[in-house]
């Protein structure tokens, strides 16, 4: 069964929250970063981000870089100061977005659990993303971003997070992208009994965001116990940051493609390959109703394809619409073999909207862009339990966790 223990949180003070609070290192770039830490000394990005306070152009490996981010952490520590819970607790975040919320339950999660795999997985990690997550949290000795889980929700579980959302928030602010985060702390004996809920009625995890961090996690642990004499596997650093959603609380949204060349077809050459396999005709805008189907914008106009195969026949792996896409357009009409890491194709976040794939296109930087339908969670958790890997870029979930609001040292 899946565990998610208290553990000694470190928190900023109530009024500096909204300040020390970030978005995920992964969602934006350095320029981006920098600009949403500008004149805000207490931001987390000057943690997760910390080259935005080193010369330009630095490589984002460089030793300085990690020494930068232990230096930015020690400072907001002690300097807004960020506190550690004397007691061992679980946290109930909820975050609302457009009318809508979800809330979830902040603890500790198995490093082991995610090697045997009780912490279910969908997406491959790359060593280069893993390793400077490791460098990461070993430098700052926290895990100072949550991984973010889902489960097959409890009616338990959900009557007593219930029960707690109705006291008084530790928390509660609106982040200038317009969602609220409100965080409230579980009193000891209703941390002690929520966890204990968790190992009896939740089987597993599955991972729904952060597959690098909880990889991280994973070689963190695996790096601490060998130098530990007395190693019991109940250290602090045997576990790691994550808040776990019951799934039909959470919304994914399409990540959408977007590629720089027609690999030498005209549009015209384009849209008649693409015809082999797919039914093309034009469309009104770039909203893709339903599963099983593609949207394509050429500059000046939307393009609906639908296959003329059996999407049911091709699996729980194939069957997705970023699989055949790949598989049927991308790599054999584009040339985008590995899209992991071919520079001509870029990954939209559907929280940008289709209105930013015209914009790549009508600019000239990118020749066609892809409106895909979003992966369900239903599909997600059973490819998750086939053991089997889902195309990168697949899924998109929105609102996004905050880095900085509650944080794991070990």
């Amino acid at each position: 069964m899946a565990e998610l223990l208290p553990f000694h949180g470190l928190l900023p003070l109530p009024e500096l929250a909204a300040q020390v609070s970030a978005v995920p290192y992964d969602v934006v770039n350095t320029a981006e970063a920098a600009k949403l830490a500008e004149g805000n000394p207490w931001s987390f990005l000057h943690v997760s981000r910390p080259e935005i306070d080193l010369e330009p152009g630095i490589d984002l490996h460089d030793d300085r870089v990690y020494e930068q981010a232990r230096r930015a952490f020690e400072r907001i520590c002690s300097g807004a100061p960020l506190r550690l819970d004397p007691a061992e607790h679980l946290y109930v975040y909820r975050l609302e977005m457009n009318g809508r919320g979800q809330t979830g339950v902040i603890g500790a999660a198995s490093a082991a659990e995610y090697r045997s795999g009780v912490i279910k997985k969908h997406e491959k990690t790359r060593a280069d993303k893993e390793d400077d997550r490791t460098r990461h949290v070993m430098t700052l000795r926290s895990h100072t971003g949550p991984a973010f889980f889902t489960y097959r929700g409890r009616p338990e579980i959900d009557r007593l997070v219930g029960a707690e959302v109705k006291k008084d928030p530790l928390f509660d602010f609106v982040a200038p992208d317009g969602v609220r985060h409100t965080l409230w702390r579980l009193d000891e004996a209703a941390s002690r009994a929520l966890s204990a809920l968790f190992s009896s009625a939740v089987p597993c995890f599955y991972i729904a965001d952060g597959h690098h961090r909880s990889a991280a996690a994973a070689r963190t642990a695996a790096e601490c116990a060998p130098r530990n004499p007395g190693h019991t596997g109940h250290e602090d650093y045997n576990y790691f940051l994550a808040v776990a959603f019951p799934a039909d609380q959470l919304l994914i949204m399409p990540y959408n493609r977007a590629v720089r060349t027609l690999n030498g077809h005209t549009p015209a050459e384009f849209i008649d390959e693409v015809r082999r396999q797919f039914t093309v005709t034009p469309a009104g805008d770039g909203e893709v109703a339903r599963p099983g189907e593609f949207k394509f914008y050429l500059p000046g106009q939307w393009y609906l394809a639908v296959p003329k195969f059996e999407v049911a026949a091709l699996g729980v792996i194939g069957g997705l619409d970023v699989s055949w896409l790949q598989e049927r357009v991308l790599a054999p009409v584009l040339g985008i073999a590995d899209p992991r890491t071919s520079p001509e194709i870029d990954f939209i976040g559907g929280i940008r909207g289709v209105g930013e794939l015209m914009r790549l296109v009508d600019d000239g930087s990118h020749a066609v862009a892809f409106s895909l339908h979003a992966v369900t969670v239903d599909q997600l958790m059973a490819i998750a339990d086939a053991g089997e890997i889902m195309p990168p870029k697949s899924t998109w979930f929105e609102p996004k966790l905050r880095d900085g609001l509650v944080s794991h040292n070990f």
